[in-house]
C-alpha cells in the first residue's frame, strides 16, 4: 500500500516539475518576445551639416503603417525608444532633399550612424532656398501663406501681408472678411494701435519671415479680443554659428519717394541664441481729396461746400529689435526681447492743405476759405519682455510663463490757420488756433501657460494673465486773438484712464480615425474707470464675458473633409476712442470719443467643405453686438464734419469663400480666391433724433496670385496678383469698387548669397475709391486718391553662414493694439 502511495505521490511530483517547467519556458519566452529596443541615427547632408528637424517614422513593413514619429534635434540626432522586436522601416524626410527609407531587423539596440541625405532641387522649387515660390497650405481653422526666401522676401512685411490671401491692406486698415483682424507674431499678441501695426511691420524686413497664419477661428489659448489673428511667423535657427544680412527697398510713387534700410545680425552657441535687428524708413507719402458736402434743412439744399485736399505725410521711423534666448539645460529655457519704435520730432511732419469753395442753394458760389495745417508728432515706444519655459519629463507637456511691460509716449503740435475770403477773393477774414496733445501709456502684463498631452491623441491646455493699463492723455488748444495766443480751457482737458483684466482659459482636443474635436472656453474680467479732469466727469464700467469655442471635423475619407467652427470674440474700445474731448482738425471739423463706448461682442460660425486638401468651400456667418464704428456726421446747423466714435445697435456678415491653389505645371502655380457676402449694419443717426438707419449690400472679392520660375535652376522667379473688390459698407458709409494689378520679378545671385527685386504695384492706377455717405439729412461724398502706383527695387545680401535661418521674434509686445485709435 505505502509503495502505491509513493508511487501515486512521485507522478504527481513529476507531472508538476512539467508544468512549472513549461510555465518557466513560456514565462522566458514571451520575455524574449516582449522585449523592447533602441534605434538611434545622425542625419547629414552632402556637406556634413547636422540636418534638425527632420521628419523620421517608423513604419510596420507589412502594411506601410505609422507606429512612431520623431524629429532630429539640433545635431541632426533622432531616437526611438522602446520599440519590440520586429521588422520595420523607417522613413526620414525633409524639405528640400531625396526621401529615403531604411529596413531594419530590430532584435537588439541598432544604431544607424550617419544617415547622409542627398538634395532635391527639383523640391527646392517650393520650399527652400533655391528660387522658392510663396505656397499656400489650407488647414482646418487656418491658412498658411509661406514666403521664405520667396519673391517677396525683399520686401517689408506689410508688403507680404498685401499678397497674403484673403488679407486687405488698404488705406491704414488691415481686414479679413470685412473684419479686423489681431496681429500676433510667433503666437505672441502685437498690442498697437493698427496705426503703429503698419508702421512696425512697414519697418521690418521680410528676410527672416517664413510664412503668415491667416486663423479665422482663434482656439481659446488666444485672447478674446478681435476677430480672425494673423499669425507671423519667424525662422528658427538650425545649427550654431553667425549670419547677418542687409536688406532694402525703393518705392517711387507719383510724388515722393520711399525708402527702407536696415540690418540683422544672429549669432548662436550651444546654449545661446542672440539676434538684433534695425531699420529706418524715410519715406514721404501723398494723399489727395475731393470732398462734396451737401449741408441739408427741410430736405433742402442749403449750402454746398467742395473741398479740395491736399496731405504730405513725412516720417522717419525707426526699429530695433533684439532677442537673447538662454537655454539653462535641456528642460529650461529663459527669454528676453526689447524692442523700440521711435518716430523722432525732427522727421515727422505733416502739411495740409485745403481749399473750400461754399456755394449757396443756388450753386452761385458764396465764399472760400483756405486751411493750412502743419503738425510734428513724436513717437517712443518702448518694450520689454521676459519668458521662461520648462519642459517635463513627459513628451510635450511644459509650463511657460511671460512678464511684459511696455511704456508708450505720443505728443503732437499743429498749428491750423485758416483764411476767409469773398468771391472777389478779398479778405473776410483770419482764424488760427493752435493745439497740444500728449499721450503716457504704461502696460503692465503677466501671463502662465501649461500644456499637457494626455496621450497620443488627445491634449489638455490651460492658462491665465493679467494685464494693467495707465493711460494719460493731455489736450491744450491755443486760440488767437489779434494775434494774442490764449487757451482755449473749453476745448482743453486731462483724461485718466485705468484698466485691469483678468483671463483664464481651458482646452481639450481630441482626436479619432476619422474625427477631431476642439473645446475651449476663457473667461475674461474687465474693470475700468475713466476720469475727465475739466469736466469732473468720472465713468467706471466693468464687465465679466466667457468666450467659448468649438470645432468639429470629419474626414470622411481621403479626398473628403467637412468642418464647423463656432466661437465668440470681444473688441474693446481703443484707449482714444474713450476719450471725450474734441481734438479740432480744422475750424470745420473735429474728432471726439465717448467714455460710455461698450465693446463689440461677435458670434462667428463656420461651415466648410475640403476636397483632396486642395479645394476649400466655407461658409460663415457673425452677428456683431454693439458694432465699434467711427461715423461722420454733418451738422447742418452749424456746418460742421463731427468724428464720432459710437456703438452701432448690431452688425450681420455672412458669405460664401471659395479658395485653391492649383499646381498648373512645374514651372506655374496658381492662388485663386474668391468670395460673395453680405454685410448689414444698424447705427443710431445722431444728427437725427437718434433715428435707427441700416446700411447694407452684397459685395464680391476676387484675387488671383500666379507663381511662375523659370531657368534651369529655378532662381528667376515672377508673381502677378490680380485684386477686384466691388462696391462694400463701412459703418454708415459706401465703399466703390476697386482693381489691382501688381507683378514682382526676383533674380537669386551668387548660390543665394544675394538677391535682386524689381516690380510695380497697382499698375493700372485702379486701386483708389469713393466713399459716399447719404441718408436722412447727410450727404458726403469723398473721392480719396492715393499713391498706390509704385515702382519697387528691393535687394538683400547675406553674410557669414548664411544659410543659418534665425530666431528672431521681432517683436514680443503686450496690450498695445489699443494705445490709439490710428
Amino acid at each position: 500500500m505505502v509503495p502505491k502511495l509513493i508511487i501515486i505521490s512521485l507522478h504527481i511530483n513529476l507531472c508538476m516539475i512539467k508544468k512549472i517547467t513549461l510555465y518557466i519556458i513560456l514565462l522566458f519566452s514571451l520575455l524574449s518576445f516582449s522585449q523592447e529596443f533602441n534605434i538611434t541615427g545622425n542625419l547629414r547632408d552632402e556637406s556634413d551639416e547636422p540636418i534638425a528637424f527632420a521628419n523620421v517614422v517608423l513604419l510596420d513593413v507589412k502594411n506601410s503603417m505609422p507606429l512612431d514619429g520623431t524629429t532630429s534635434d539640433d545635431l541632426g540626432e533622432f531616437k526611438f525608444n522602446n520599440i519590440k522586436k520586429g521588422q520595420y522601416r523607417i522613413k526620414i524626410s525633409f524639405l528640400g532633399f531625396t526621401e529615403r527609407t531604411i529596413n531594419i531587423d530590430l532584435d537588439r539596440d541598432i544604431n544607424l550612424q550617419t544617415i547622409f541625405l542627398k538634395e532635391n532641387l527639383l523640391e527646392l522649387d517650393d520650399v527652400t532656398v533655391v528660387a522658392k515660390r510663396p505656397t499656400v497650405r489650407r488647414l482646418v481653422d487656418r491658412l498658411v501663406f509661406n514666403v521664405e526666401n520667396s519673391t517677396l522676401s525683399d520686401n517689408n512685411v506689410l508688403d507680404v501681408l498685401k499678397q497674403t490671401p484673403g488679407v486687405l491692406v488698404y488705406d491704414g486698415e488691415i481686414t479679413i472678411k470685412n473684419s479686423t483682424p489681431t496681429v500676433y507674431i510667433n503666437d505672441r499678441k502685437v498690442h498697437l494701435s493698427s496705426n503703429e501695426v503698419q508702421q512696425l511691420l512697414e519697418g521690418t524686413s521680410a528676410n527672416n519671415l517664413k510664412s503668415i497664419e491667416v486663423i479665422t477661428n482663434p482656439p481659446a489659448n488666444y485672447e478674446a479680443e478681435g476677430g480672425s489673428v494673423l499669425n507671423i511667423v519667424t525662422s528658427n535657427n538650425l545649427i550654431a554659428g553667425y549670419n547677418g544680412s542687409i536688406f532694402g527697398n525703393f518705392k517711387q510713387g507719383f510724388q515722393f519717394p520711399k525708402y527702407l534700410v536696415g540690418t540683422s545680425h544672429f549669432f548662436k552657441t550651444k546654449k545661446l541664441n542672440t539676434y538684433i535687428n534695425y531699420s529706418i524708413s524715410p519715406r514721404k507719402d501723398y494723399r489727395n481729396n475731393d470732398e462734396f458736402i451737401n449741408f441739408i434743412e427741410n430736405n433742402q439744399v442749403i449750402t454746398s461746400w467742395e473741398t479740395d485736399y491736399k496731405r504730405t505725410r513725412q516720417s522717419e521711423n525707426q526699429n530695433i529689435n533684439t532677442n537673447i534666448d538662454f537655454e539653462i539645460d535641456k528642460k529650461n529655457i529663459l527669454g528676453f526681447s526689447i524692442n523700440l519704435l521711435i518716430a523722432p520730432r525732427e522727421g515727422t511732419r505733416t502739411n495740409v492743405n485745403s481749399i473750400t469753395e461754399v456755394f449757396n442753394s443756388n450753386k452761385v458760389l458764396d465764399s472760400t476759405f483756405n486751411t493750412e495745417n502743419k503738425s510734428v508728432d513724436e513717437t517712443l515706444n518702448f518694450a520689454f519682455t521676459l519668458d521662461y519655459t520648462h519642459h517635463f519629463n513627459k513628451k510635450g507637456e511644459k509650463i511657460s510663463t511671460s512678464l511684459h511691460h511696455t511704456n508708450y509716449d505720443f505728443s503732437n503740435f499743429q498749428n491750423v490757420n485758416t483764411n476767409y475770403f469773398f468771391p472777389d477773393a478779398s479778405l473776410i477774414r483770419n482764424n488760427r488756433f493752435q493745439t497740444f496733445t500728449s499721450q503716457e501709456i504704461k502696460l503692465y502684463t503677466g501671463q502662465i501657460d501649461y500644456e499637457l498631452p494626455i496621450n497620443t491623441s488627445s491634449q489638455f491646455e490651460t492658462g491665465g494673465k493679467i494685464s494693467r493699463i495707465n493711460s494719460k492723455s493731455i489736450l491744450n488748444q491755443f486760440t488767437f486773438n489779434n494775434d494774442i495766443r490764449e487757451e482755449d480751457l473749453q476745448n482743453s482737458d486731462t483724461f485718466l484712464y485705468d484698466e485691469i483684466n483678468y483671463a483664464a482659459y481651458a482646452s481639450f482636443s481630441k482626436n479619432w480615425d476619422k474625427w477631431s474635436l476642439k473645446l475651449g472656453l476663457r473667461s475674461e474680467y474687465t474693470d475700468i474707470k475713466g476720469n475727465s479732469l475739466s469736466a469732473n466727469q468720472i465713468n467706471n464700467n466693468d464687465y465679466l464675458k466667457l468666450f467659448p469655442s468649438f470645432y468639429l471635423l470629419n474626414k470622411i475619407n481621403e479626398n473628403n473633409e467637412v468642418y464647423f467652427n463656432y466661437n465668440k470674440r470681444i473688441y474693446r474700445p481703443r484707449y482714444e476712442k474713450l476719450n471725450p474731448f474734441k481734438f479740432f482738425l480744422n475750424d470745420n471739423s473735429y474728432n471726439t470719443g465717448d467714455p460710455n463706448l461698450k465693446p463689440q461682442i461677435d458670434d462667428v460660425l463656420t461651415l466648410g467643405y475640403v476636397y483632396k486638401n486642395n479645394y476649400t468651400f466655407e461658409f460663415f456667418y457673425r452677428y456683431e453686438k454693439d458694432t465699434a464704428v467711427e461715423i461722420a456726421f454733418q451738422d447742418n446747423e452749424e456746418n460742421i464734419i463731427k468724428y464720432l466714435s459710437t456703438n452701432s445697435e448690431r452688425g450681420i456678415a455672412y458669405g460664401f469663400d471659395f479658395a485653391t491653389f492649383s499646381k498648373i505645371n512645374n514651372n506655374w502655380n496658381l492662388y485663386a480666391l474668391s468670395s460673395v457676402n453680405y454685410y448689414g449694419n444698424r447705427f443710431f443717426a445722431l444728427e437725427s433724433n437718434n433715428e435707427l438707419q441700416t446700411i447694407d449690400k452684397w459685395s464680391v472679392y476676387i484675387e488671383m496670385i500666379n507663381y511662375f520660375s523659370f531657368l534651369k535652376d529655378k532662381s528667376l522667379t515672377t508673381d502677378v496678383s490680380l485684386l477686384y473688390i466691388s462696391p462694400l459698407t463701412r459703418a454708415a458709409s459706401v465703399i466703390s469698387d476697386r482693381f489691382g494689378f501688381d507683378i514682382n520679378i526676383r533674380k537669386n545671385l551668387w548660390k543665394n548669397r544675394a538677391s535682386l527685386s524689381i516690380g510695380i504695384l497697382d499698375i493700372f492706377n485702379t486701386q483708389n475709391f469713393n466713399q459716399t455717405t447719404k441718408y436722412l439729412n447727410q450727404d458726403i461724398l469723398l473721392k480719396s486718391r492715393l499713391e498706390n502706383r509704385l515702382l519697387t527695387f528691393g535687394f538683400n545680401y547675406k553674410f557669414g553662414n548664411f544659410r543659418l535661418n534665425t530666431n528672431s521674434r521681432s517683436i514680443d509686445l503686450q496690450e498695445r493694439d489699443r494705445l490709439n485709435g490710428d
